[in-house]
């Protein structure tokens, strides 16, 4: 089967005395086996990369999830040691990426941090540390030695009725997980939301006037793409997009032959 090429985040880490560009194997798995696209990784070289290279040559992005936070200083929240770890390489590679991403309608699918940076890159802000907020759930992952119970499938969240979402899951309530400690604050002006969880917090989001999918989810469906059968929709039609997009190029290639 065609395999379309799909950009992917990755993270700066230090180890072993190098310095690593790297992405989690469970997004490339999702990508692989979910979305049925070849995962390209992106290192964080920032403006030193051509993007619009890139994105000529892929059909897709997809922003993955992180330990790592937006810095503060993107949004003006506050930068302290606390508010962290953060990854200023990832920063000023994402959020450009997913601004030129949106402009030239190429399909997009943020996840976790990918969301969060969705939001900054568009205008928005984050709230940190939202347990600690009245009347907030708390978001953060099971405190448990095995990945399965902290990626846990237990939330429940509201889908907007008329939104992209909808057309995946259908409107309604579905169960998610959940692994932050931060999230949307002041919604960036060219998104919508398309879901919520039930204390309030935006749990998803969509672009306003894409010209392909593009879609923000602040919870973790990589990590149950292959068993649990909302998490393997969303990358389905994440896929379904890129492929859609591939075909695009390929028919405005040959008619311009």
């Amino acid at each position: 089967m065609h395999q379309p090429l799909v950009a992917i985040s990755t993270d700066v880490r230090q180890f072993d005395n190098y310095t690593w560009h790297a992405a989690p194997q469970q997004y490339l798995e999702a990508a692989v086996a979910g979305a049925g696209v070849f995962p390209l990784l992106v290192p964080s070289f920032g403006d030193r990369l051509d993007f619009d290279e890139l994105l000529s040559s892929v059909d897709g992005v997809m922003v993955t999830g992180s330990k790592s936070n937006v810095h503060p200083s993107l949004y003006g929240g506050d930068a302290s040691e606390a508010n962290g770890p953060y990854d200023p390489a990832r920063d000023a590679t994402t959020l450009p990426l997913i601004r030129r991403a949106i402009e030239r309608g190429v399909p997009l699918l943020a996840i976790c941090r990918g969301i969060q940076e969705l939001n900054v890159a568009l205008g928005g802000t984050l709230g940190t540390e939202i347990q600690e907020r009245e009347g907030s759930l708390d978001h953060r992952a099971p405190v448990s030695d095995k990945q399965d119970e902290r990626f846990a499938i237990h939330q429940t969240i509201s889908i907007k009725p008329g939104s992209c979402l909808a057309g995946v899951f259908g409107a309604g309530e579905i169960k998610v997980n959940s692994l932050h400690r931060q999230a949307i604050d002041r919604l960036g002006s060219k998104l919508e939301i398309e879901a919520v969880a039930t204390d309030g917090t935006v749990e998803a989001v969509s672009v306003k006037g894409a010209r392909a999918f593009a879609v923000g989810v602040q919870w973790h469906p990589e990590y149950w793409v292959n068993s649990d059968s909302n998490s393997a929709k969303i990358f389905r039609a994440f896929g379904d997009a890129v492929r859609l997009h591939a075909a695009a190029k390929a028919g405005s290639r040959a008619a311009a032959e």
